[in-house]
């Protein structure tokens, strides 16, 4: 399945308890059945991103990086890529490579979507419509920074850095209640 797909089909089945998530997710889409570049990070007008809010083995942390170009802390994430076999597979690559625990298994539907402008890799001003996935790290998993970050750090979920956005405090509390 191409990650085109994947993401439709993700979109299709996952059914968010929230009133805006939900109308976030036909929103989005909507926007990926009208593109078929959508996952594309040449597309202009915004394109899929893929997210992992990654979990200690106990669900009470969660590793975020500082980001360099946006100077704050995120969860992990990124780009598609042409060889990804499908969403959760961008999501679960990009976890890796940023967190550089191998082995990571995300949550087959996303817990939470989130869309923010920015000026990404293109240099233009586009838009992440992003999916944002869980995973846990099994106990002694050890993360090492990657050159895609400032700083790599595991943070209690309730005690989050400050300069956090709303995206990233929405991702936290859709994560808990989807491990309750």
């Amino acid at each position: 399945m191409s990650v085109h797909a994947s993401v439709v089909d993700v979109l299709n089945r996952w059914q968010p308890s929230d009133p805006a998530q939900d109308s976030l997710r036909h929103a989005v889409l909507a926007f990926v059945l009208a593109r078929d570049d959508a996952c594309r990070r040449d597309c202009a007008p915004g394109h899929i991103t893929a997210s992992t809010l990654l979990l200690d083995h106990t669900g009470t942390r969660t590793l975020l990086t500082l980001h360099p170009r946006i100077g704050r802390w995120v969860q992990l994430g990124g780009h598609c890529e042409e060889s990804d076999a499908d969403i959760a597979a961008a999501a679960a690559r990009e976890a890796h490579e940023e967190s550089g625990i191998a082995g990571l298994t995300v949550s087959e539907l996303p817990v939470a979507l989130h869309v923010h402008a920015l000026t990404c890799s293109l240099g233009t001003p586009t838009r992440h419509l992003d999916l944002q996935f869980v995973a846990r790290a099994a106990p002694g998993d050890h993360a090492a920074i990657s050159e895609e970050s400032l700083d790599l750090r595991w943070w209690p979920m309730d005690a989050l850095p400050d300069g956090v956005d709303f995206g990233l405090q929405q991702l936290v509390r859709a994560a808990q209640t989807s491990v309750e």
